[in-house]
């Protein structure tokens, strides 16, 4: 996925470890590591909020994108503001 995810830089940084970051933000240390590992699908902007709240950074600074693969392709739904997302 042409989306990588630097959680584990911001925790390097202020010294934090998943969990606390997990019981701080207000989400499952299993939906964070799937968030952590680039397994996620989509992510609510209130956890981003909270994951830049708590780890006192930018949304830039968690999430960057990057060339996908030869034939990777991007799922246009996956843009949905409906509710729900």
């Amino acid at each position: 996925m042409p989306i990588v995810v630097d959680i584990d830089v911001m925790l390097a940084r202020r010294k934090m470890s998943v969990g606390e970051l997990a019981d701080r933000v207000g989400i499952t240390p299993a939906n964070l590591a799937v968030l952590k590992n680039g397994r996620a699908k989509a992510v609510r902007f209130t956890t981003l909020a909270a994951l830049c709240e708590v780890l006192e950074c930018q949304p830039g600074d968690l999430l960057r994108w990057e060339t996908g693969t030869p034939g990777e392709t991007v799922d246009s739904g996956a843009a949905s503001a409906g509710p729900g997302s």
